[in-house]
């Protein structure tokens, strides 16, 4: 009789948990979609922006269109290395990589696309056991799961002031692509 209930207690287990794990694949599936989609949009982007305007502003408080591009990469890097990868964090104030400098256009594009493919072969080998992991997010207690979508809402944010940088400077943007 015991070894009855052991092994329904462990049928009812795998029933009960297996579509949780389910849900959370599919999490990662469809996060890494959307992020491969915003790379491709992101850097169709830059490309699309002359590099004589990569330093224009809408304001003189504002980021300049290549600050923003280069903010994102600092960003999707944080985000993905430090904070779901643990990698100790670049310092900010300190830190070239993601600094306009002297970069060329070319130079910050391939930048952020090496980003983007880092934090992508990241996230594809993320341990799903820890999404709801909680983290301290600027005072707050975040999961790695709200640390993912955060991101995307900053890549958007930022990337979207882009695009409004290139309307004020007469240009069309490239035409939005679903699952951005």
């Amino acid at each position: 009789m015991r070894n009855i209930l052991v092994i329904i207690t462990c049928l009812l287990f795998n029933f009960l948990t297996t579509p949780l794990f389910a849900q959370q694949d599919n999490f990662i599936k469809d996060y890494l979609e959307r992020l491969e989609n915003s790379k491709k949009y992101l850097i169709l982007v830059a490309e699309t922006m002359p590099e004589a305007k990569y330093n224009y502003k809408a304001t003189s408080e504002s980021l300049s269109f290549a600050e923003n591009l280069l903010h994102i990469g600092y960003a999707l890097d944080w985000h993905s290395e430090s904070l779901l990868g643990e990698r100790e964090s670049r310092d900010w104030k300190t830190d070239t990589v993601y600094k306009v400098a002297n970069k060329s256009k070319v130079e910050m594009i391939a930048t952020v696309g090496e980003t983007f493919d880092a934090a992508i072969q990241l996230i594809a080998q993320f341990d799903i056991a820890h999404l709801e992991d909680k983290l301290d997010y600027f005072g707050l207690h975040r999961s790695k799961r709200q640390i993912l979508l955060l991101l995307a809402d900053h890549i958007t944010h930022h990337r979207g002031q882009m695009l409004v940088y290139m309307r004020l400077n007469g240009l069309v943007p490239p035409r939005y692509v679903l699952f951005q």
